[in-house]
C-alpha cells in the first residue's frame, strides 16, 4: 500500500484513498471464489470518452499546451502573387494527432524525412486557409464546406492524402452540379483523379445537353472538348437539330479562330437523323457548311439516307443515339433530384408533404404543412419551395408557406393581394409569378409578382380571359399560362397566355389541339408539354408537346388523369395522381420524351402512399 502511494504522490495525479476497501482486496484469489462463475468479467464502454479526449486535445492545441510542431503554410495573397512571407499562417499541433487523422503527416513523422525532428515545418504548395480548416477538422471532426472552399479544400485534402475529405468535397460538388458550371467541375474533378465525380459530372451533361450549350462555359471549350461532349452515343437532347446548333453557335462565339475546326466538329454531328426539312430549310444554306468540302459531303450523306432505297451501312452518323435509362442515371450520379409532393386533396385537404426517391423507389416524410392546403401553386426560388394560395377546407385564401430545403422547416412568407384557388405559379428573374385562379366567386385574369429580396408582392398586367385550373409554368424566360377554366363564358380553354417579362405584357400563344382545364404543365428538356385535364365531363389520357409554334399529341396516358402534379427529370415526364373524374388516383406514370417512337407511357412499380389530386410539385437536391 505504501508502495502504491509513493508512486501515485510521485506522478502528481489525485486519485482518492482505497484504505477504507483494501480489507476487501487482501487476497486476489479469495475474491475470486465469491464471484459468479457464469460471468466472470464484463466489458465498460464509453461511446463519449473517445470525443471528449479529442475535445480535450483540442483545447490544449488552442492553449498550446503539449504541442510539439508548429505547421506554416502560405496565405494566398488576394492578387494571386508570391507571398513573402508576411501572410503565413502558423498551426501549433500535437504530432500524434496529425498522424492519426492524416496519412500524410503519418509518413512525414514516422520517416526518414527530415521533416520528422523538425519543430517548425512549412508546407510549399499548400493553401494555409484550407489546412487550418483541415487540422480543425481532424481535432473536432466538422468541416465546414461551401462554394467559397470547395475546390481548395479538394485540393489540399487530396496533397494530404485525405480520403475522407476529397469524398465529402465530391459529395458537395456533386449537389451543386447545374449547366452552368457542370463542365467546370468535370475537369476539376479529372485533374484531381475524382473518378466518380467526374462520371458524375460528365452523365449530367450528357443528360442537360440542350441546357449546358447555353451557357458560357460551353463557349469557353476546346475543339477536343466540344468532339468528346457532342461524340457521346449517350447525349441526352431532344433533337439532332440541337447538337447541330451547339457547333454552329460555338463556332460563331470565335470564328476567326474556329472556323477551320468547323468540318472536324460536323464529322460527329448526326445528319441523317434530322428531318429532311430542316436539313433542306436550315443546314444547306449555311454559310460554313457551303465553305467545306467534307461538310457537303456530309450533308450528301444524309440526303441519301433519306432515300429509303440508298441506306447503306449504319455509321457514326446515322447511328442513333440511346439516352442512358434514368435508373442508371441516378445511380450514377448518386446525389440528385427528390420529387417533392405537396398538400392537395385526398379527398378533403390534407397538409400532408412527401418526396419520391427514384434511387430507392419510395416515397418519404416530410415536415407538414403548417395548415392544410390543396389547389395551390407551388414555385421553387434558391433554397426555398413555396406553396402559394390554394384552399384549406373552408376558404380559398392568399397566404403563402415558404419551405427551407436546408432545414426541413415551414414558415409563413408575405401573402398575396388576392385570393386564389386553382392558380399557377412560375420563377423568372428570380421572382414568383401568381396567375389567374378562383377567389371563391369568381375566376381571375389577374397576376402578380413575389420578390423574395424586398418581400413584396405586385401587380401584373391581367391576362386577356380568366383562368382558373390553369397550367404555368417558365419557359426561356416568359410565363405560359396554358388551358384552365373561363368562369365568364363557363368554358374549358385551349388557348395559351405567354407574359413576357421584358415588354411587361401578355400575347397569344399557340392554340392546344385539346381543351384543357386542370391539366399538368411541365416543361421537359426545353419544351412545354400539357398533360391529361378535362373538358367538361370528359377527362383526357392525352398529352401534347410544343413544338416551335404548334403542338404535337405525345402517346396516350395508361389512365385518363385531372389535376394531376406534372413534373420533368432530364427528359422524363411524371405524371402523379390526380383525379379521373371519379375518384382520386395514386399511380405514376413516366414517358421519356427522347425516344417517343420505342417508350409508350409506363407505370411506375410504386404508388403514392394515398390517393390524391390538386396537389404541389417541385423538386428538391437529395443530400446523401
Amino acid at each position: 500500500m505504501e508502495r502504491w502511494r509513493a508512486e501515485s504522490e510521485s506522478t502528481e495525479v489525485v486519485i482518492g484513498t482505497l484504505e477504507s476497501e483494501t480489507h476487501f482486496c487482501t487476497s486476489p484469489s479469495s475474491l475470486a471464489r465469491h464471484f459468479n462463475s457464469k460471468q466472470s468479467s464484463t466489458v465498460y464502454n464509453n461511446d463519449n470518452f473517445p470525443s471528449n479526449v479529442l475535445r480535450s486535445l483540442n483545447i490544449f492545441r488552442k492553449d498550446e499546451r503539449f504541442c510539439d510542431v508548429i505547421l506554416m503554410a502560405s496565405l494566398k495573397p488576394e492578387d494571386g502573387a508570391e507571398s513573402d512571407g508576411s501572410r503565413d499562417v502558423k498551426i501549433v499541433a500535437h504530432r500524434a494527432v496529425l498522424a492519426a487523422g492524416c496519412p500524410y503527416f503519418s509518413a512525414m513523422f514516422s520517416g526518414a524525412m527530415k521533416e520528422s525532428k523538425q519543430e517548425n515545418i512549412f508546407l510549399k504548395g499548400i493553401d494555409g486557409t484550407s489546412l487550418l480548416a483541415l487540422i480543425d477538422y481532424m481535432y473536432s471532426g466538422r468541416l465546414t464546406i461551401n462554394e467559397q472552399n470547395v475546390q481548395s479544400l479538394l485540393t489540399t485534402g487530396s496533397l494530404l492524402q485525405m480520403a475522407c475529405v476529397r469524398d465529402a468535397c465530391s459529395r458537395f460538388l456533386l449537389e451543386q452540379l447545374d449547366p452552368s458550371n457542370c463542365l467546370g467541375i468535370a475537369n476539376f474533378a479529372v485533374a484531381h483523379g475524382c473518378t466518380q465525380l467526374a462520371h458524375a459530372a460528365t452523365t449530367f451533361v450528357q443528360q442537360h445537353f440542350n441546357h449546358v450549350v447555353k451557357c458560357d462555359e460551353f463557349l469557353a471549350l476546346s475543339k477536343h472538348q466540344v468532339i468528346e461532349i457532342i461524340s457521346s452515343d449517350h447525349l441526352t437532347t431532344t433533337g439532332e437539330d440541337k447538337v447541330y446548333e451547339a457547333v454552329v453557335r460555338w463556332v460563331m462565339h470565335d470564328i476567326l479562330n474556329r472556323r477551320d475546326v468547323f468540318p472536324d466538329l460536323m464529322a460527329h454531328v448526326r445528319l441523317p437523323l434530322l428531318p429532311r426539312d430542316y436539313l433542306t430549310d436550315k443546314v444547306d444554306p449555311d454559310i460554313l457548311v457551303r465553305q467545306s468540302s467534307e461538310c457537303k459531303d456530309y450533308l450528301l450523306e444524309a440526303y441519301r439516307y433519306h432515300l429509303k432505297d440508298e441506306r447503306g451501312e449504319e455509321n457514326e452518323r446515322s447511328r442513333p443515339r440511346q439516352p442512358i435509362p434514368l435508373s442508371k442515371v441516378i445511380s450514377m450520379l448518386q446525389i440528385k433530384l427528390l420529387i417533392m409532393l405537396i398538400g392537395g386533396q385526398a379527398p378533403k385537404a390534407i397538409a400532408n408533404v412527401d418526396v419520391f426517391d427514384l434511387d430507392a423507389l419510395r416515397w418519404m416524410p416530410l415536415n407538414a404543412l403548417p395548415q392544410r392546403r390543396c389547389r395551390c401553386g407551388v414555385g421553387e426560388l434558391k433554397d426555398f419551395v413555396y406553396a402559394v394560395g390554394g384552399f384549406n377546407g373552408s376558404l380559398r385564401v392568399k397566404s403563402v408557406d415558404a419551405y427551407d430545403v436546408h432545414t426541413d422547416r415551414w414558415f409563413a412568407a408575405p401573402p398575396m393581394d388576392a385570393r386564389r384557388s386553382t392558380l399557377g405559379v412560375a420563377v423568372i428573374d428570380q421572382l414568383l409569378i401568381a396567375v389567374g385562379g378562383f377567389d371563391g366567386s369568381t375566376g381571375l385574369s389577374s397576376a402578380e409578382a413575389f420578390d423574395p429580396r424586398n418581400g413584396q408582392w405586385m401587380p401584373l398586367p391581367s391576362m386577356t380571359v380568366r383562368r382558373s385550373s390553369v397550367g404555368v409554368t417558365a419557359l426561356n424566360g416568359m410565363v405560359y399560362a396554358v388551358g384552365g377554366y373561363d368562369g365568364n363564358t363557363r368554358n374549358c380553354l385551349d388557348t395559351v397566355e405567354i407574359y413576357e417579362p421584358r415588354v411587361n405584357r401578355w400575347r397569344s400563344g399557340p392554340t392546344l389541339i385539346s381543351k384543357r382545364s386542370g391539366a399538368g404543365v411541365t416543361v421537359v428538356g426545353d419544351r412545354l408539354v400539357a398533360v391529361g385535364g378535362h373538358d367538361g365531363p370528359v377527362v383526357r389520357e392525352t398529352a401534347e408537346i410544343l413544338n416551335g409554334d404548334s403542338w404535337t399529341l405525345l402517346p396516350e396516358m395508361n389512365v385518363c388523369r385531372r389535376n394531376a402534379s406534372a413534373v420533368a427529370l432530364d427528359s422524363n415526364l411524371f405524371a402523379i395522381g390526380g383525379d379521373d373524374g371519379t375518384s382520386n388516383l395514386s399511380s405514376i406514370e413516366v414517358l421519356n420524351i427522347s425516344s417517343l417512337e420505342q417508350q409508350p407511357w409506363t407505370h411506375l412499380s410504386v404508388s403514392i402512399n394515398q390517393p390524391r389530386s390538386y396537389a404541389g410539385v417541385a423538386l428538391l437536391p437529395k443530400v446523401a
